[in-house]
C-alpha cells in the first residue's frame, strides 16, 4: 500500500498480479492432490477397520451376544466409525493445512512488526489450553451420546423385527410413547453435547474478534505516533508502523482467522473421534473365547460317535445352578436319536456344546474318542450339521439359503434335499420357484415353510453328525412322516439327533434321551422307557389323551 501511495507503476501491479496467480494456481493443484490422498488414505482406513470388526463379530463367542444388543454393535460399525474416518480424513487435512498456514503467517506477522505480533499472538494462547481442557469434557460427552443412539437404535431395530406382533397386540400407541422417551434422552445428549460444541466454538470467534480489536486499537495508536513523529520504542525498539504496514498486518491477521477456527474444528472432531474410537478399541479388544488351542489338530473321518463324560454347562459360568448337571452317555455312529424332556431342562444346550459355540471343561465331549477342545472350532462344526429351533432365513432366494451350506451345490441337488424335506412342491408353486426372495429373516414364508427350507439346507451339508432341533413342530403329522422317513432313509449309517416336543416325533428312533432339570432322567429304547423314566410315561400319556380327544388338550 504503502508503495502505491505514489506514482502507480502498472508493470509493478502486473507483476505482483501474475505472482498471485501463480500461488494461486499452485496452491489449487497442491490442495486438490493432498488432500485427495489424504481423504482416500481415511477411507481405506475406515474400510480397513470395518473388515477387522466384521472379522471379529464372527470369531466372537455366542455368549458376548447374549449380553449386547445388535443395535449396539450396528452403532459401532456406522457412526463411531463414521468419526474415526472424518478425524483421519478431514481432521488431518485441517491440522496440516492450518499449520502450514499458522507458520507462514506467523512469519510474515513478524516480519512486519514483531512487537505487533506478539501482541496479537499472545491471545492464541488461550485457545490452545482451552482446547486442550475441553477436548477431554467433549470425548465425555459424545460418547454419551453415543450411547444414547444406542438405546435408540436397540429400540428401532427391536420393534422393526417385531412389528408382527406390535400390530397383532395393537400396541403401536404404546410403543410409540416408549420411543418418543428414548428419543428425548437422545436429543438431551445432543443437545449436551452440542451446547458444549457451540460454547467452545463463541469463545474461539470472542477471543479472534479481542485480538482483532487489540491490534486495530493498538497500531493504530503506533501510526499515530510514527505520523506524529515521536516512535513507540520498546526495548530499545522503535515501532514505526506506517498505514500501510498496518493494512499489511491486518491482512495477514485475517489470514489466521481459518487456522484457528480450524483448531476449535478440530478439537471437535478430535472430542468425537477419541469417544469413538474407544467404543471399536473395546469391541475389538473382546478376548476371543472359542478358539483354536495352538496345538489343535483336525478332526478328521467322523464316524459319528459321540461321547460324553461328567458334563456341567452354564450360560453365566454359575457353577453353583448349572444348566447341564454331571451328564454321561454315549451316542454309538450311525445311531439315532431322539431327546425329549421338559421346557428348560437342556436339552438343546446339550448338542449346542456338541459344535463348540461355547467352551467346555476339557475332557467331557468326545467326538470318535477326540476331545473336541483339543481339535479345531471349524473341523468340530464341518462335522455337524444343524438345524435351529430358531429357523433362520437369509434374505435371499430360496435357491441360496437351501445351497448355503454348499454354495457349490448345482440346482438339481438342490432340488433332492427340497424333496427329502418336503418342501419342493411348496416351492414349486412359488411365482418365481427356487429364485423367490424369502424377505427378511423369511418373512414371506410360513413357519412350516422356512423349518422345511431350514431343513433342506442341513441335509444339503450331509455331515456325519445331523442335530435337528424341533424341526418339525410347524408342520402336520403328515408332513412330519414324510420328513421323518425320508431321514430314516438318507441318513443310514450316519448319527442322527433329532431334539422334539412330541413323542410322535422321536417314538420311532433307535433310543431316547430323557432330559430332566439339565439331568439325564434315562437313556434307552422307547419300549424300555416306559418302565424307567416318569417323564417319558407322562409325554406319552398326554399325547394319547390328545389323540382320543381328537387333538383338544
Amino acid at each position: 500500500v504503502d508503495k502505491l501511495s505514489g506514482h502507480v507503476d502498472s508493470s509493478y501491479i502486473l507483476s505482483i498480479l501474475k505472482k498471485i496467480l501463480f500461488v494461486g494456481i499452485a496452491m489449487f493443484f497442491g490442495r486438490m492432490i493432498w488432500r485427495f490422498s489424504l481423504l482416500n488414505a481415511s477411507s481405506r482406513i475406515e474400510s480397513g477397520l470395518r473388515q477387522d470388526m466384521f472379522q471379529k463379530s464372527e470369531r466372537l463367542a455366542q455368549e458376548y451376544y447374549h449380553l449386547n444388543k445388535t443395535g449396539s454393535i450396528m452403532s459401532w460399525f456406522t457412526t463411531d466409525l463414521e468419526q474415526i474416518e472424518e478425524f483421519m480424513g478431514f481432521g488431518t487435512v485441517t491440522i496440516v493445512d492450518g499449520f502450514f498456514m499458522s507458520v507462514l503467517v506467523i512469519i510474515k506477522l513478524v516480519s512486519v512488526d514483531w512487537v505487533l505480533a506478539c501482541v496479537a499472538l499472545m491471545p492464541m494462547v488461550l485457545i490452545v489450553f482451552w482446547g486442550a481442557m475441553v477436548e477431554k469434557f467433549m470425548a465425555m460427552k459424545w460418547e454419551q451420546r453415543q450411547e444414547a443412539f444406542d438405546s435408540l437404535y436397540d429400540f428401532a431395530q427391536e420393534n422393526f423385527t417385531g412389528i408382527r406382533v406390535i400390530k397383532a397386540f395393537i400396541k403401536e400407541t404404546a410403543e410409540l410413547h416408549a420411543f418418543a422417551k428414548i428419543a428425548r434422552k437422545n436429543e438431551k445428549a445432543n443437545v449436551s453435547f452440542a451446547r458444549v460444541s457451540i460454547i467452545f466454538d463463541v469463545l474461539i470467534e470472542l477471543i479472534i474478534a479481542a485480538i482483532f480489536a487489540l491490534v486495530l486499537g493498538l497500531g493504530g495508536f503506533f501510526v499515530y505516533l510514527a505520523v506524529d513523529g515521536s516512535p513507540f520504542v520498546l526495548f530499545g525498539h522503535v515501532v514505526e508502523m506506517t498505514p500501510g504496514g498496518l493494512t499489511t498486518f491486518t491482512g495477514y491477521l485475517d489470514a489466521l482467522i481459518w487456522p484457528m477456527i480450524a483448531m476449535g474444528q478440530v478439537v471437535t472432531m478430535r472430542g468425537r473421534a477419541k469417544a469413538s474410537l474407544k467404543r471399536v478399541e473395546s469391541f475389538l479388544n473382546q478376548e476371543e473365547t472359542v478358539k483354536d488351542d495352538p496345538s489343535a489338530k483336525t478332526l478328521r473321518n467322523v464316524t459319528g460317535q459321540i461321547h460324553l463324560e461328567h458334563l456341567s454347562f452354564d450360560y453365566a459360568g454359575n457353577k453353583d445352578e448349572p444348566k447341564l448337571k454331571d451328564v454321561s452317555l454315549t451316542i454309538r455312529a450311525g445311531e439315532m436319536v431322539g431327546v425329549v424332556g421338559k421346557v428348560g431342562s437342556g436339552k438343546s444346550t446339550l448338542f449346542l456344546l456338541l459344535m463348540r459355540l461355547y467352551n467346555v471343561d476339557p475332557g467331557t465331549i468326545f467326538i470318535d474318542d477326540q476331545d473336541i477342545m483339543t481339535c479345531t472350532v471349524a473341523s468340530v462344526r464341518e462335522a455337524v450339521s444343524y438345524v435351529p429351533q430358531d429357523v433362520f432365513l437369509f434374505s435371499d432366494t430360496v435357491e441360496h439359503n437351501i445351497g448355503f451350506a454348499d454354495t457349490k451345490s448345482d440346482i438339481r441337488r438342490i432340488q433332492q434335499m427340497a424333496i427329502a424335506a418336503d418342501i419342493h412342491e411348496n416351492i414349486r408353486d412359488f411365482k418365481d420357484g427356487y429364485q423367490t426372495m424369502t424377505g427378511e429373516r423369511g418373512v414371506t414364508l410360513s413357519g412350516g415353510q422356512k423349518q422345511r427350507i431350514s431343513i433342506a439346507r442341513a441335509f444339503l451339508k450331509d455331515a456325519p453328525i445331523l442335530i435337528m432341533d424341533d424341526p418339525v413342530s410347524s408342520v402336520d403329522m403328515k408332513t412330519e412322516e414324510t420328513i421323518l422317513a425320508n431321514i430314516r432313509e438318507n441318513r443310514q449309517g450316519k448319527t442322527t439327533i433329532i431334539i422334539a416336543s412330541r413323542i410322535s416325533t422321536v417314538e420311532s428312533m433307535d433310543r431316547i434321551l430323557v432330559m430332566n432339570n439339565g439331568e439325564v432322567e434315562a437313556f434307552d429304547t422307547p419300549a424300555n422307557l416306559m418302565k424307567v423314566s416318569p417323564t417319558y410315561q407322562k409325554m406319552v400319556l398326554l399325547q394319547q389323551l390328545e389323540k382320543e380327544a381328537g387333538g383338544e388338550v
